[in-house]
Parts: C-alpha cells; sequence; structure tokens
C-alpha cells in the first residue's frame, strides 16, 4: 500500500511543476472551457505514455542524441511560440461576453501531444526521474508489479491534469472577461518563454564552438 500511494504521489509531483502543459490547460479552460483543458492534457499524457514505453525497452537514448536533441528544441520551439502567441492574441477576444471558440478537441489534443513529445526537458525529465525509478523498481518487484506501479503513476497524472482543467473552468465561470484576458495573456507569455528558451538550446546546440 505504501508503495502504491508513493507513485500516486509521483504522479502527482510530476505534473504539478509550472510548464508548457499546464500553463496551455490553464489558457484553454478559461477560453474554452473544461473538455479543452482536459485535452491538452490527454495529448501530454500520450507522450508521456510514449516516453515511457520507450524507457521500458531501452530506446530512449535515440532522443538525447545531439541531432535529435538540436530538432525537438527546434520543433519544440516553433510549437511553443505559436501556441503562445495564439493564446495572447485571443486574449483580446475574452473581453467581449460573447466570445466563443470553434476550435476542435481534436486541435486541443495534438497541441498538448506535440508540446510534450517535442521537450527534450521532457525526455530528460522522464528519463532522470522514471528511467531512475523504473531501475529500483525492476531490481525490486516483477513485470506486473512495475507495469503496476506505472498504471498508478499515471492516476496520480490523470488527477493533476483534472485538477488543473477544473480551475481553469472554474476561472471561466466566476472571473471577469478582463480578468481572464490577463491570465490568458500570462499563459500565453509563459508559453512564449519557454519557446524562446527552446530556440536558445537549439542556438546553441547549432552554433556553439
Amino acid at each position: 500500500m505504501y508503495v502504491m500511494l508513493s507513485f500516486l504521489l509521483l504522479g502527482l509531483s510530476l505534473s504539478a511543476p509550472i510548464g508548457p502543459i499546464n500553463a496551455a490547460m490553464l489558457d484553454k479552460g478559461i477560453k474554452r472551457g473544461f473538455v479543452h483543458a482536459w485535452m491538452i492534457g490527454v495529448g501530454g499524457m500520450l507522450a508521456d505514455v510514449i516516453m515511457i514505453v520507450l524507457i521500458y525497452f531501452g530506446l530512449v537514448h535515440f532522443l538525447t542524441t545531439p541531432f535529435m536533441k538540436t530538432f525537438l528544441w527546434i520543433f519544440g520551439c516553433f510549437v511553443l511560440l505559436y501556441t503562445g502567441i495564439e493564446s495572447v492574441i485571443g486574449a483580446g477576444k475574452l473581453k467581449t461576453e460573447g466570445y466563443k471558440s470553434e476550435e476542435t478537441l481534436s486541435k486541443s489534443f495534438f497541441t498538448g501531444f506535440l508540446m510534450a513529445i517535442s521537450s527534450p526537458l521532457s525526455i530528460l525529465f522522464w528519463l532522470g526521474i522514471y528511467g531512475s525509478v523504473l531501475a529500483e523498481t525492476i531490481a525490486k518487484y516483477d513485470r506486473n508489479h512495475v507495469l503496476l506501479y506505472t498504471g498508478i503513476m499515471f492516476v496520480g497524472i490523470i488527477l493533476w491534469d483534472l485538477i488543473m482543467a477544473s480551475l481553469a473552468s472554474v476561472f471561466r465561470k466566476f472571473l471577469s472577461p478582463r480578468g481572464l484576458s490577463v491570465i490568458s495573456v500570462v499563459s500565453g507569455l509563459s508559453l512564449i518563454g519557454f519557446g524562446v528558451h527552446f530556440g536558445l538550446k537549439a542556438f546553441h546546440a547549432l552554433f556553439a564552438s
């Protein structure tokens, strides 16, 4: 029971730090409601599943090669800059009470997926955290228990995403259009900041001596 609880808390703690996914969920939630925010999280979780599978089978090291890291820095930079700029531009529309979005759920899903899958920081994060946890767990338990505990960790991630989506939905219902606009701008600037950071990493990787 203690091990299960520790993996549940691990999932929560892995998701809690403010990053591109949380910022995007907050932005989507205040603009388009709970489901769109949740789909950002679901897209991010699919990317997490892929990372974990790659780590489990020892294939993730391919993604940490200099070429792939540089490619992912560049791709992630464009994804984050585009999403952040779109968020800031769309923030002005929130001041209009009748603002409605025609954005599809699939776009929200793929936004979350692309953000997570294209982030070298995410890859290194999972490799460092889950990789070490996996090594320790495999040494103590059989494969079925490893899969069980990994699933429990994902329950923690799902819980956090539900919390973020719900929080954004509450903001959407109770804050004024101006307040929502401010949050959207802050979220957008946060995404742009992450995009610039990724771009600088790519520049350094390409041109550093």
